[in-house]
């Protein structure tokens, strides 16, 4: 993502030539999840739009990046959605990165803005997680510094590893640095595509018993099983 141009859409392909979208597809500042009921329940209804080509908007967003610099500690997620969108709001009407810290002033400084930024900038699938408590905020930064593919990675083996805030970071750096998502992960003791589901009995029956008569593992099955239905 250009660094003076928060929002640009961008998607990956996977093995198979599927596209997977790893950047926000929705328009800079409004509030698909915040504004969302069945995730953000009645709060949805406090969901603000930033929009960067209004004035108004526009100072709205400044005095709400001033605000969140002085007070990113707050371990509320929609506070900070809403931060980020403001954020990104900020950067793509102002023009850059250096004129939205200029523009907010006080504590809000570049790095801080750009930060918040990208996490406005993810996928709708992880921004979800975020407004649900699944992936902290501040680890959502840190997902946001990965790009393409390895970003979902990363931010569905956070939720399935457990993984900290620090683990999180130290396996965005890492991945930066060229080293395999796999192999970043290992290190933290997590192997990537491990979840634990649940299953019905009469799937789990026929998922064991159809790995038994193959000689498969039950995960080759439920991969291939997958595959197809995501086909």
């Amino acid at each position: 993502m250009p660094d003076d141009r928060p929002g640009e859409r961008s998607h990956s392909r996977d093995e198979t030539g599927r596209s997977i979208p790893t950047d926000r597809e929705s328009p800079v500042g409004a509030p698909v999840i915040r504004g969302d009921e069945s995730v953000t329940g009645t709060r949805a209804h406090e969901a603000v739009q930033f929009d960067p080509t209004d004035p108004d908007s526009l100072a709205d967003a400044a005095e709400t990046v001033r605000r969140f610099a002085a007070d990113a500690t707050d371990d509320d997620h929609l506070f900070m959605l809403r931060g980020a969108a403001a954020c990104a709001a900020l950067v793509r009407g102002e023009g850059s990165y250096k004129a939205a810290a200029e523009r907010a002033g006080d504590e809000a400084t570049v790095s801080f803005i750009r930060k918040w930024a990208r996490v406005h900038d993810l996928p709708r699938s992880v921004r979800k997680q975020v407004a649900v408590g699944k992936i902290a905020p501040t680890a959502a930064k840190h997902i946001a510094r990965v790009a393409g593919e390895s970003r979902l990675l990363l931010a569905w083996a956070t939720i399935d590893g457990d993984l900290t805030v620090r683990d999180v970071r130290s396996v965005a750096s890492a991945i930066n640095d060229d080293t395999p998502i796999e192999r970043a992960l290992a290190d933290h003791d997590y192997h990537l595509g491990h979840i634990e589901l649940t299953l019905s009995p009469t799937a789990y029956r026929d998922l064991r018993r159809r790995a038994s008569l193959k000689d498969a593992d039950p995960g080759e099955i439920a991969t291939a099983a997958l595959e197809q239905y995501f086909d």
